[in-house]
């Protein structure tokens, strides 16, 4: 039986999802693949709950009764006293402090499982720097749902790379979320505020939905699978269209955008109109590798289209290789969500595990 001991940080919906679905998968895990996995740490941003066996179906109310404050030293020397072997930290957050914790936590034996796309858009001197690490001390690092939640869109592009097929563009609704807002926003006559609400409610938006709006979260994806093709960009040099209007897009809290948001229906609603019935809008991001031109904008597609067709809350990547150059391999299903984000989380955690002895 091999052992897993997974530390998570971040215990919000995504990673309170992740732990109850390993406590489900517990059982089955060791019955078919041989692999225990436990979870002796969880922390948020300012409190851990130690374990030393794993938590269990009461952990929240365990976290609460006994999380003491920390810092990232106090894991690595209460891991070190225990001799766990085979550690893995999973990052559920969205924080840029966080990452900072990468390199130590690389340097004390830990793999990484993250959800944060942080890392892999950073200036290329920290990403670089950041797998120089990975091979210094063989240590694994996964990520498949910085790009598609739960789909394998950075695994199937790896697979391409190794096979020795060239990949020349990667176009499509990279966004769950946008995806929702847009199937939605076209198909009904429900204001756009409203559907965005909706798209929110269903946990399908960032926190914060002006990340989603302004392109931001597309960009981040774009720019990964852009570095998994070996470009050096930066994220600034990603075109993004923003959805957001000015007004709403400079110096406003999040409470005054929320309390705004029915600005934007009239725009929406006139662009829209503005379409012929054969028409739909789509946020799209596009990477052409040759011209290493970046691009996230709002599109209008045909209905009967790839993209066109796209219900519901899927994202859907078309990828153009030397194989694959008139018809691309298109890659479609749910984008957004708790559930597919932590079940992707739990698959890379067992294909990291499977690597390991």
């Amino acid at each position: 039986m091999k052992t897993i001991h997974i530390i998570i940080f971040g215990i919000g919906k995504v990673g309170s999802t992740l732990i109850n679905q390993i406590n489900q998968s517990r059982n089955r895990l060791k019955q078919h693949q041989g692999i225990s996995l436990k979870i002796p740490v969880i922390a948020n941003s300012r409190l851990v709950f130690f374990r030393d066996e794993t938590v269990s179906n009461s952990w929240e109310t365990d976290f609460e009764a006994f999380s003491v404050p920390y810092k990232i030293e106090d894991v690595i020397n209460y891991v070190k006293t225990k001799n766990y072997e085979n550690l893995v930290v999973v990052d559920t957050t969205a924080s840029q402090d966080f990452v900072k914790n990468y390199l130590p936590l690389i340097q004390s034996g830990f793999h990484l499982v993250s959800a944060n796309k942080i890392a892999n858009t950073l200036h290329f001197d920290f990403y670089k720097n950041l797998r120089q690490n990975l091979t210094k001390y063989n240590k694994h690092f996964h990520y498949e749902t910085n790009v598609g939640a739960g789909l394998p869109v950075i695994e199937i592009v790896n697979n391409l790379l190794n096979s020795g097929d060239k990949i020349y563009k990667i176009r499509g609704v990279f966004s769950g979320s946008m995806s929702y807002i847009f199937n939605t926003f076209s198909n009904t006559d429900e204001l756009f505020s409203k559907v965005l609400s909706k798209a929110s409610s269903l946990g399908f938006t960032e926190p914060d939905a002006r990340e989603d709006l302004s392109g931001a979260d597309v960009a981040r994806k774009l720019l990964i699978l852009g570095r998994e093709l070996g470009l050096t960009s930066e994220l600034d040099q990603v075109k993004i269209e923003s959805l957001l209007p000015k007004q709403l897009n400079g110096k406003t809290t999040l409470h005054q955008f929320n309390s705004r948001v029915k600005e934007l229906d009239q725009p929406f609603l006139k662009l829209k109109s503005s379409l012929p019935d054969n028409k739909v809008l789509r946020y799209v991001g596009e990477l052409d590798v040759l011209t290493e031109v970046l691009e996230v904008k709002l599109i209008s597609e045909e209905r009967q289209s790839v993209l066109g067709q796209l219900k519901g809350s899927d994202s859907v990547f078309e990828i153009y290789t030397e194989a694959y150059a008139e018809s691309p391999l298109v890659i479609q299903g749910a984008g957004a969500g708790l559930v597919v984000t932590a079940r992707g989380l739990l698959s890379d955690i067992i294909k990291l595990s499977n690597k390991l002895c």
